[in-house]
Formats: structure tokens, sequence, C-alpha cells
């Protein structure tokens, strides 16, 4: 890594490597679910307190946020989740989770750590800042879309942000390297909930009835043309149906058939069009056939768009730390979801992705899996991007 110097101030980055992965290591240990981080949440504030940084916390939620108030014109916040997944660790670190059944298996308190190193560092250099800086901590990434809790107490406002910056740590990719992505990054999701309604009978006499197996099957093959007649090929969308229930008995016409699936889309128009076709598709097939069809469609993440101009900012920094080679940029985007994308709905910015994989160390293992881990070293050049693109934005 190169020697870096920012607003003429040494950077203590280095100094502090050991001391975010003791916090990462910490952080690892004790992994907890969705809305229930309180015990996440206690080591957070400690840290932050550490430091000397104010900080907030909510009484509906297990969110923290630290923040930098110089009353300057622009204000840049800066996002880890903290959540942790209902995975059994296999790893025999040290750190291995004591917390049976919950692992920190999608690089979550390797987020956090970083997020605190880079308060730290900020902190320390606040009487050379000429921007506010909000730290959001936000619970619940991995089930309910905790950001929308953090928007909901206003943590975008007061002062308004202006832009927003998000990491993600990757295996894909080796330590030591950044990928980004223009635009559209990842996906929305929406649980499409499908409900047909016959008629029951015997299946002796099926024309005394409405039989809801064979209106699903013809449901199911017209709902597949939304994405191969409907939408523009260049524009991604995913509609995957995987769960269907019906039937009483081998021998009676199934009066009510359910299906379920996950609808994907990478632009708001064109989740907002699939999800018309779909209500259309059903509730005219049911009607063809003679049943009655309905549609509920419970919302989940917003597609992820990023800020070609914060990308640009982002990819400047990581080029003059990491070196050219080192910044790439993603094929596609993914059709995973992010539910940093709420906060991308509030302020311009961007969401990136910064390598963890290490083959000599062993280092391979993808995410959400037992054996995930990180290579450590990671966490100094997250933070050091976290600091560069703040100062960056200082600049403007």
């Amino acid at each position: 890594m190169r020697t870096i110097f920012l607003s003429g101030a040494p950077c203590k980055v280095k100094s502090l490597k050991s001391w975010i992965i003791d916090i990462r290591r910490d952080l690892h240990k004790t992994p907890e679910l969705g809305l229930e981080e309180f015990l996440t949440k206690e080591k957070i504030i400690k840290y932050l307190e550490e430091i000397g940084i104010d900080y907030t916390t909510y009484p509906n939620h297990t969110g923290v946020m630290a923040y930098i108030n110089k009353n300057a014109k622009t204000t840049v916040a800066i996002r880890a989740d903290i959540d942790a997944l209902p995975i059994i660790e296999t790893n025999n670190k040290n750190y291995k989770s004591i917390h049976n059944g919950k692992m920190h298996a999608c690089g979550h308190d390797a987020h956090t750590a970083i997020l605190i190193g880079s308060c730290k560092v900020l902190y320390d250099m606040r009487d050379e800042l000429d921007v506010n800086v909000k730290f959001l901590f936000q619970p619940a990434e991995e089930t309910v879309g905790g950001a929308k809790l953090l928007i909901k107490d206003c943590c975008m406002e007061n002062p308004k942000v202006d832009y927003t910056i998000g990491l993600h740590v990757m295996p894909h990719i080796n330590t030591g390297m950044v990928e980004l992505q223009y635009d559209s990054m990842s996906a929305s999701t929406d649980t499409v909930n499908i409900t047909i309604e016959g008629k029951q009978c015997h299946g002796a006499y099926p024309h005394q009835g409405i039989d809801s197996i064979v209106v699903a099957g013809h449901v199911i093959c017209a709902l597949q043309s939304i994405v191969s007649r409907n939408i523009d090929p260049t524009d991604s969308v995913v509609l995957s149906l995987g769960l269907i229930n019906g039937g009483i008995k081998e021998n009676v016409i199934c009066p009510k058939v359910t299906i379920s699936g996950t609808l994907r889309a990478l632009n708001s128009d064109t989740r907002k069009y699939a999800k018309e076709r779909i209500k259309e598709i059903v509730d005219f097939t049911c009607k063809g056939l003679g049943a009655l069809g309905s549609v509920d469609i419970e919302e989940g993440y917003a597609p992820l768009v990023n800020d070609s101009f914060v990308v640009d900012i982002i990819k400047e920094n990581a080029i003059n730390l990491l070196g050219k080679d080192n910044v790439v940029f993603r094929k596609n985007p993914s059709l995973g979801a992010e539910d940093f994308s709420f906060f991308l709905e509030h302020s311009k910015g961007a969401f990136y992705n910064l390598g963890c994989r290490n083959e000599d160390k062993n280092i391979l293992s993808p995410l959400h899996t037992a054996d995930f881990d990180i290579d450590e070293d990671c966490l100094e050049i997250g933070v050091m991007l976290h600091v560069l693109n703040t100062l960056s934005f200082a600049k403007l």
C-alpha cells in the first residue's frame, strides 16, 4: 500500500490496524440476528465512547449513529450493517462465534470495525474537517431492511445528508482490490403471493368444478412471458416462483392454490411495470378459465443505483491508494439485493465491494457459508477509503 497523507496530516490508519482487527474479532465472537443486536450495540457504544465522538441511539431499534457536526455546507454519511446470519460456524479460529447457530458469515463484523476505525481517524482530524460526517451503524440488513428504520428516525436529516457511502467485503476479489459499478448495482426484491380460487368437486366429475391446479399451471406458464416478451432483453428482470400449495386428496378437484415467488428488477420503472403485468396476467388468465385470481405483492428492497459522480470519486481515491490495476468494474449488475438502496433514495451516493480473498491464507469461502472468513488486511484499506472519500467531499 502506498503511503498517503491526508490534508497535510499523517494518516493514522496503519497505527490503528491491530486495534481495528481486535474490534472485528470481538464483534465476530458475538454475532446477533437482525433487530436482536443488543450486545453488538453495547460494544459499538463502548468503542465510540473510547473515541470520544458524539452518538445517538434509538428506543425502537438497535441502530446507532455517531456524528461530527462542523456546521459545514456538506454532509457525508458512511454506513455499516451490524447483523449476522443463522449459520453454525465451522471455523476453528480463536474468534469463532460463541453464539451457537449464529455467525457473521456476511462480513458485517468487518464493515462495523471499518466504520469504527473511520470514526477514530476522522474524529482525531475533526479540527481540519470542513464537512459534517454521520456514521450509520444499521441493524437488520439481512432481514427487514433496517436502513428504513434509521431513515424513519431522521438519520438523513438535520443536517441533510448530501452523499452516502457504503462498502461490502467480497471474497471473489483479492485483498488490495476494489470493485465498482456505475448506475444499477443490485436489484429490488418483492415477494409475490398469488391466490387462485376455483371450485371443489369429485375428481370423477371434473366438469362440476373449476380445477385450480390446472389454472395455476396456465398462470405459471403465462407469467414467464413477462421476462421473455414484455421486458427489454437488455434490462434484466427475474421472476422466480419457488413455492406452490394446493390440493386436498388425489381424487378431489382442488378448490384453491397459492403460489409465492420473488420479483427482482434493476430499476424502478421496470419494477413497477413488472408488478402491473403480474396482476394483469393472473387476473385475466384465471377469469378466462373460470377461476378467481388475486395478487398480493410485499414490497422489499429498492434497486441500488449508484451515482456516477460519487463512483468517480471512489475510483480516483482507490486508484491513488491501490493502483489502477487493482480497481475493477463489474461486468453486470447483481440480481441480489442490498438495503443500502434506501439511503440512495434520500441522497447521492455509491456502494462498492472491497476485496477480502487471500489464496495464500486459504481464505476462499463465499459469503453466507459456515467457513467464511476474511483476510483482515482488508480492514485497513476499508478505513483508508472511507477517510479519503470523506475528505474528497469536503473539498467540493
